[in-house]
């Protein structure tokens, strides 16, 4: 075939090289990172702020307001906080106490839970998977619950009214049973059971090594409950020596601003009631909550981002 004079030829054109959009360019790694860090630094700003404030005057503090760093100064807040003594130490105990045993109690009934709604060859699993999804859309009121607690099970002023009350969760029963039955395979239960294993012997031995991280994420949940609690210590506990940390804050609280309402009816001066450590007070006992649960987070920030994303997205 002859080509005409007049007649174009066309090249071809070259190959360009195909965008790869999972890299980013230096200038946008640098703007990412410190937009990463400036939202770091707004989470974790709040507590710092907490901790110069309890570790403020109370005085300067009334005198200068809020500030970075206050001209004076003072332990006053926390020395008023220990002065109760062995009664701190004890509620610390007990709270300690509550949230290792309520975490462990909390995890073995709603993994087991959990585990049996989500077996497709459990036959009441429809029905039990409805009854924990009405449990979270009524709730039977605070005095049926006091009932129950403290007549019929006869758990006043007792350890595990603060912990069985919140033992069980439905919404984390929701979460760790999707987490099954997404993340286990079926095929290895089935050669569980084929090497004749029984139910509880495949849970054990296959469900919970695969399941650490819905397993940690449900448990950090259940630590920052119990830990967090004071309503049900108000409910159930009388007895001095049962009182948990939290609870036991509010009535330093509470009896601080008792003595502050009722000053003219008192003996107390003026000069000790303006000394008296309450904005600081408060602040300090934030710190002393939330220092200890803090170190928590290490134990489970391994597991924590995987346990909350594994069965989110369906494929």
């Amino acid at each position: 075939m002859q080509m005409t004079p007049n007649a174009k030829v066309i090249k071809p054109k070259p190959r360009t090289k195909a965008r790869d959009f999972h890299r980013i360019t230096p200038g946008w790694n640098i703007v990412f990172n410190l937009i990463a860090g400036l939202f770091a630094l707004a989470c974790v700003f709040p507590f710092v702020f907490v901790v110069i404030i309890s570790l403020t005057d109370e005085s300067v503090l009334a005198r200068e307001g809020y500030r970075l760093i206050p001209s004076q100064w003072s332990l006053e807040a926390y020395r008023y906080i220990f002065e109760s003594g062995d009664t701190l130490l004890r509620a610390y105990g007990v709270t300690i106490a509550v949230t290792l045993i309520g975490t462990v109690v909390s995890l073995i009934m709603i993994s087991l839970y959990a585990y049996a709604i989500s077996r497709k060859s459990f036959r009441y699993r429809r029905f039990f998977s409805v009854f924990a999804i009405l449990t979270m859309l009524f709730n039977g009121g605070m005095i049926p619950t006091y009932m129950i607690v403290a007549q019929l099970l006869g758990l006043k002023n007792s350890i595990w009214a603060l912990i069985l009350p919140l033992a069980m969760n439905a919404f984390y029963v929701m979460i760790l049973r999707t987490f099954y039955s997404t993340s286990v395979p079926d095929a290895l239960i089935e050669s569980g059971k084929i090497d004749g294993a029984g139910e509880f012997r495949i849970f054990v031995k296959i469900i919970v090594p695969l399941s650490l991280p819905g397993l940690a994420t449900i448990g950090l949940f259940s630590t920052l409950g119990y830990w967090n609690d004071w309503f049900n210590a108000l409910l159930y506990i009388d007895n001095p020596n049962l009182v948990p940390l939290q609870s036991m804050l509010m009535r330093i609280e509470s009896s601080m601003q008792f003595i502050q309402q009722n000053s003219a009816n008192s003996n107390i001066s003026m000069a000790a009631l303006q000394s008296l450590p309450q904005d600081t007070a408060r602040m300090a006992m934030v710190v002393l909550a939330t220092l200890p649960i803090i170190f928590a987070y290490p134990f489970f920030q391994r597991y924590f981002v995987q346990g909350l994303t594994i069965g989110a997205v369906k494929e």
